[in-house]
């Protein structure tokens, strides 16, 4: 099957990359990790962007390049702060269903590693609870379908996102 896409947004370490890879492969769909793209177009990594650029420099350079996607039948894994760019976000929603991947707090300690590393975007005087409310309504605002992961297997994730995007329109 091939049509629209399906995107993946939440925090870093939500599962976006790994679900992505098996929901993609469930659909018969192409998988696409954004960072990567970023990372490609660029020849840096997403830290080394942040360090070359600033905070708001990466997020322009993210904006634009999530904003001039062009696919079709492709399971998209966002970068976590993909939500500040509105041009992304506007036309991401319309080449496909926005899945939100939602974790609670607790849950995203638990999962987390190192943030420089994952080029996660933390503002000057920042926590990661910070970022987290900060983000989580933008998460929600774009969401078409939201899942909840907290104490979920990638299976049974899948099938959910699965099931609610084959029932609905967005792939035609």
């Amino acid at each position: 099957m091939t049509g629209k896409n399906v995107i993946l947004i939440g925090m870093p370490g939500a599962g976006k990359s790994t679900v992505g890879v098996v929901l993609a492969k469930k659909l018969g769909y192409s998988f696409t990790d954004s960072d990567l793209v970023i990372q490609e177009q660029t020849g840096r990594l997403l830290y080394q962007l942040i360090e070359a650029y600033g905070e708001e420099g990466f997020l322009e350079i993210e904006n634009r390049i999530n904003a001039t996607l062009i696919l079709s039948g492709h399971v998209i894994a966002t970068g976590g702060s993909v939500v500040y760019g509105e041009e992304a976000m506007e036309h991401l929603s319309e080449i496909g269903c926005v899945v939100y991947l939602k974790l609670s707090y607790k849950e995203l300690t638990e999962r987390l590693g190192d943030l420089h590393k994952r080029g996660v975007v933390l503002k000057e005087g920042y926590t990661l609870e910070d970022l987290y409310r900060e983000r989580v309504p933008l998460y929600e605002k774009w969401a078409d379908i939201t899942i909840t992961c907290d104490g979920r297997n990638i299976r049974d994730i899948v099938e959910e996102i699965s099931e609610k995007y084959l029932k609905e329109s967005w792939q035609q």
